[in-house]
């Protein structure tokens, strides 16, 4: 489970008919605290590569935009692959099965706000 800031747009790759597959950065931070000896421990953030497949690919597409606060539950995946010059890469993702959009949209209030009435 992870909260944290989606550091890019969303990028969506389509294959088969109709089906999606959605790759994003997130961050997550553990605010810095004082110890009860006076030593400062500082901010910390990590980085999370998140992949989602299928209707939540689709929803992030739509709704998921760079700067945006979400809500990933998922599992973790390890996979290695050798890049242009031969070199053997690790990467870790995290496979979402549940998302929650945690930012308000300005677009859908403003949609609100059209349609009231005066």
């Amino acid at each position: 489970m992870l909260i944290g800031n989606v550091g890019k747009d969303p990028e969506i790759k389509y294959y088969d008919t109709d089906q999606a597959v959605a790759t994003f950065s997130l961050a997550t931070t553990e605010r810095g605290y004082t110890l009860p000896n006076g030593t400062q421990v500082p901010v910390r953030t990590d980085w999370h590569n998140i992949v989602l497949y299928k209707g939540l690919a689709k929803i992030a597409e739509r709704y998921i935009h760079k700067g945006d606060k979400i809500y990933v539950e998922g599992r973790i995946r390890n996979r290695f692959y050798d890049d242009q010059k031969g070199m053997r890469r690790y990467v870790t993702e995290i496979l979402g099965e549940n998302l929650e959009l945690l930012t308000p949209k300005q677009t859908m209030q403003n949609e609100q706000n059209e349609n009231a009435p005066f």
